[in-house]
């Protein structure tokens, strides 16, 4: 895992910075409780980043993209920027049409 992304008790959130952005990305416990189905700790939140971070990165980028949002302008995922990526890949992977 990339040793910039953390965990911030300050705002209960997973913060990853965005590449070519230049600024940081925040995904609050709340969106970790939606998409886990149970309160997690933040050691639980990085290990379900881990395991998605591509999914994640798409996010950002797409919500970036979308948006509009100018470089240096830090920016938060919901579930739901999550979830969709997340959904986007498995039906990828599976060979489903979008």
């Amino acid at each position: 895992m990339n040793a910039e992304v953390h965990w911030r008790a300050d705002i209960t959130s997973l913060v990853f910075p965005v590449q070519g952005h230049g600024a940081i990305c925040a995904v609050h416990r709340g969106a970790f409780r939606t998409l886990l189905g149970s309160e997690p700790s933040p050691e639980e939140c990085l290990g379900y980043f881990r395991r998605f971070e591509e999914a994640f990165r798409a996010a950002a980028g797409a919500k970036i993209a979308c948006k509009a949002i100018p470089a240096g302008t830090s920016l938060h995922l919901t579930s739901r920027d999550i979830a969709r990526k997340l959904l986007e890949d498995a039906q990828i992977a599976s060979g489903e049409q979008l």
